[in-house]
């Protein structure tokens, strides 16, 4: 059986339920069931029965990695490509990059890429021209500094909702229960 897992990095609080408020009013219906977050894996389908080595592998690359600052401040866009606006990592992105590049040296995560790698925190997708404009003129004094202390696995469930599997924490690598917090 095959299952559909994530990996993200939540965005604290109070700017998470800032950025998924303002996703919703731009009209983005994935901000009702995706909340604020920079992503680590992007959703990537996998033989069901590797989750446990895929949690492994996990433990070891939080283990391996401290915790870190990410900045976001200001907004982004990757139109024309896509119709996309973030929120830019303004320091941090080797730091997510490094976590991103470790998550990969797993083989059964690997999957080809229509992208590279660019860490971000989308605030609207594919909604109206004029939603996207709103969003970016919005959110272009957008400024956060936090630790980043954990990454988060996830699957995407039967009903369309992605659930944390398990909690990751950077430095020592333990891995509680999900957390008590509202995601995917």
């Amino acid at each position: 059986m095959r299952t559909t897992i994530g990996i993200a990095i939540d965005i604290p609080e109070p700017w998470g339920s800032q950025l998924t408020r303002r996703r919703l009013l731009a009209g983005d219906a994935a901000a009702a069931h995706i909340p604020a977050h920079l992503t680590l894996l992007g959703p990537t389908e996998v033989d069901g029965g590797v989750i446990t080595e895929v949690a492994e592998h996990l433990t070891g690359v939080a283990t391996g990695h401290e915790p870190f600052q990410v900045h976001l401040r200001g907004t982004g866009t990757f139109r024309p490509l896509t119709e996309v606006v973030f929120v830019a990592v303004a320091s941090g992105d080797e730091d997510c990059k490094r976590l991103w590049t470790a998550i990969r040296e797993f083989e059964g995560v690997r999957r080809e890429l229509r992208w590279p790698y660019f860490p971000h925190v989308t605030v609207a997708h594919d909604v109206p021209t004029e939603a996207l404009d709103e969003v970016y003129a919005d959110l272009a004094d957008f400024d956060a500094k936090f630790m980043v202390t954990a990454f988060t696995l996830f699957e995407h469930g039967p009903d369309g909702r992605w659930r944390p599997h398990r909690e990751y924490c950077l430095g020592d690598g333990a891995a509680p229960p999900p957390a008590s917090h509202r995601r995917r």
